[in-house]
């Protein structure tokens, strides 16, 4: 069975792939988790991330651009808007505490991201979460 954390990696590849303008991942995001083994508790839990996060991109977005200093939000790496984005839904929207999220968020960001991007990721959530 999947971890929670091997479906939040799933979440990230989809938001990545939508950020990357393919909007009907929407469609096919079951069987693309199907695919990367993520099932039952874990699926419903990864279909709620990613689809909440679609569903909240505005105030989403608008809180991670609020807390970039010296970066353009759309100069932002795609896997680290995904990763930023699918951080900032669990903090603003989750009930899970803020420095689990922050964490799951940077070792996700080491699997995918450049050798900078943890720090970064960090900043930016940890500065949202205090925001909250």
């Amino acid at each position: 069975m999947a971890t929670r954390h091997q479906a939040r990696m799933a979440v990230v590849s989809l938001l990545y792939a939508y950020d990357l303008g393919n909007q009907s991942i929407l469609d096919f995001s079951d069987e693309i988790l199907e695919e990367k083994k993520i099932r039952n508790k874990q699926r419903d839990f990864a279909l709620d991330l990613f689809k909440g996060v679609v569903e909240h991109l505005t105030p989403v977005d608008e809180a991670i651009d609020k807390h970039l200093k010296d970066w353009d939000f759309d100069r932002l790496g795609s896997i680290e808007r995904a990763t930023l984005r699918l951080g900032a839904y669990e903090i603003m929207f989750g009930e899970l505490d803020s420095a689990v999220i922050i964490n799951e968020a940077i070792e996700v960001t080491k699997a995918f991201g450049s050798e900078q991007s943890p720090k970064f990721i960090n900043g930016v959530l940890d500065a949202i979460a205090k925001d909250k």
